[in-house]
């Protein structure tokens, strides 16, 4: 039957549950896949939408229920008029139908949190379409999200996120608590902190991971995956079964949480029992850097998610990249095992090959090696063998060439201030802060924007506490130094002196010339730049 809105509404209004079932169900069939309204309609729509929450309010059979929730998740991808739902009222009856209210007593006997149960055995595709509802009306209205602060809707959630080892929950119920408290914490400074410090969201979203990964420690900061078999007796390292689809996405929804939550904690101080938590989670995320999804695409937004969240740690915690034992087939420096560093320096070579947002793919691994190589003695001099060794090449330019070195030391005269930055940092940082080395390695043309910056530019300063490094120059260098000019770090043909046997009125007349030509060129940009800003 095709029943435009008018008869639905008509339907509605007699109160019968089985004619408002039949009208729902039609109108969910028809408008199944339409995310774009047209203003026709509006206020059919909004009429609809109070309807259907009166229904909710009373006591339905499960169809009829599930039918007036999806209506609400079809109305609510209206961002124009999600009027009816976002008062207290509504989001208190779409939070009930979640599972995700507490009662407003708020606390048991023994103080902690109680969650209001809907019914008896909880339906989950009921649960599922009311997070979906509140996902949208949250996504699209401001007002939305302070109700749901007043509501403490986080609570409910973190309540049933501590659930999470237990079956009764399916992905999607999960998923959907998940991208709700994500999208509550990416809108308000005041969620974020109670997450945090109140429901300790640090320990509790760890502790979601783990589950959700599935794995298991052998050492306090050694993570596996339970159940993966390791071969003691194989050259190559265990390889790790790929995650399911479903675990990326709920991992990822995680992974995006905490990174809300932990934006400035690498700024400010952490006590001891914060740098255990971060540390735990540190390792955690070596974990997920070192596993992979069944799709490409997957496994690249899963990396960059926890790249961008391990920025956030606290430098101190970083070390727990290089804490698990070397073990077979794994890359070892030092007696340190750098699989992670390693891992790091890739994915940072393949952003940068491919040339796409160097701020948003590249930075967060390159910042990330650049602070480790600052603290930790054993990353700098592996990275440094890996991204500056002994010098060989000396007759071209720095920036000429395929290896990593000659790719960062282009990256250093990128029209992006923070690309540009970033990548000189991070040399000068594998030189141990030496002016001498940096130009050695850069050429003087390409580090005069860092030394100026930090008004290094005749040299000295204090570098930073660095170890000892033995002489590295090679054979080559030794021959060529030289002969090096210093501005473009390479071996250039000896110049005839253009002034060579010329008067001195001579000589003035050319620097006369010069003066008359820069004038020139100056007047001519000045022009030029008018042109471009009229």
């Amino acid at each position: 039957i095709n029943m435009d809105l008018n008869a639905i509404i008509e339907n509605m209004e007699t109160g019968d549950q089985d004619a408002a079932l039949m009208a729902l169900q039609t109108y969910n069939k028809k408008m199944t896949q339409c995310f774009t309204f047209t203003t026709d309609e509006e206020e059919q729509r909004e009429r609809l939408g109070e309807l259907v929450l009166g229904f909710l309010e009373r006591d339905l059979q499960p169809s009829c229920q599930l039918a007036c929730l999806e209506t609400i998740r079809i109305l609510s991808r209206d961002k124009n008029n999600v009027a009816p739902f976002i008062t207290h009222t509504a989001m208190q009856t779409l939070s009930r139908h979640a599972g995700i209210a507490i009662s407003h007593g708020n606390v048991d006997c023994e103080g902690s949190v109680v969650l209001v149960p809907f019914a008896e055995n909880p339906d989950l595709e009921i649960i599922v379409e009311a997070l979906k509802s509140i996902c949208n009306i949250c996504l699209h209205n401001k007002v939305a999200v302070q109700v749901g602060q007043d509501l403490q809707l986080i609570v409910g959630i973190a309540e049933r996120l501590k659930q999470c080892g237990e079956d009764q929950w399916n992905h999607y119920v999960r998923f959907f608590d998940l991208r709700l408290m994500f999208l509550l914490t990416a809108q308000r400074v005041a969620m974020r902190t109670q997450l945090l410090r109140e429901l300790r969201g640090v320990s509790l979203l760890s502790n979601h991971l783990d589950a959700t990964l599935g794995l298991c420690w052998p050492d306090t900061f050694e993570v596996g995956r339970a159940g993966v078999e390791v071969d003691p007796d194989s050259e190559e390292p265990s390889e790790l079964p790929p995650l399911s689809r479903e675990k990326i996405e709920r991992a990822m929804e995680i992974l995006k949480i905490l990174f809300n939550i932990t934006y400035d904690a690498n700024r400010r101080e952490v006590d001891e029992e914060e740098a255990a938590a971060f540390r735990h989670l540190g390792a955690i995320l070596r974990h997920c850097l070192m596993s992979s999804a069944d799709a490409q695409d997957d496994t690249e937004e899963f990396h960059s998610h926890s790249l961008n969240l391990l920025g956030n740690l606290p430098l101190s915690c970083l070390d727990v990249l290089l804490m698990p034992k070397v073990q077979q087939g794994s890359i070892e420096y030092m007696g340190v095992n750098m699989d992670a560093v390693d891992m790091l320096l890739e994915y940072m070579e393949k952003r940068l090959d491919r040339g796409k947002k160097l701020k948003e793919t590249m930075l967060p691994s390159l910042n990330l090696l650049t602070e480790s190589a600052r603290i930790h003695r054993e990353t700098r001099k592996f990275l440094r063998m890996k991204v500056l060794p002994p010098l060989r090449d000396v007759k071209n330019l720095p920036e000429v060439g395929n290896a990593l070195r000659n790719k960062l030391v282009r990256l250093m005269t990128n029209i992006d201030t923070d690309v540009k930055n970033c990548a000189a940092e991070f040399l000068f940082v594998l030189c141990k802060e030496s002016v001498s080395r940096f130009i050695k390695y850069t050429g003087y043309g390409n580090a005069a924007g860092l030394l100026a910056a930090r008004g290094l530019l005749r040299g000295g300063g204090n570098p930073g506490v660095y170890s000892e490094d033995e002489d590295s120059d090679t054979e080559e260098y030794r021959e060529a130094k030289s002969q090096i000019n210093p501005v473009t770090g390479r071996v250039e043909d000896e110049q005839p002196n253009p002034m060579e046997g010329m008067t001195e009125e001579q000589k003035e007349l050319e620097a006369m010339k010069l003066v008359n030509m820069f004038d020139k060129l100056s007047r001519m940009h000045l022009l030029e730049q008018g042109h471009r800003h009229r």
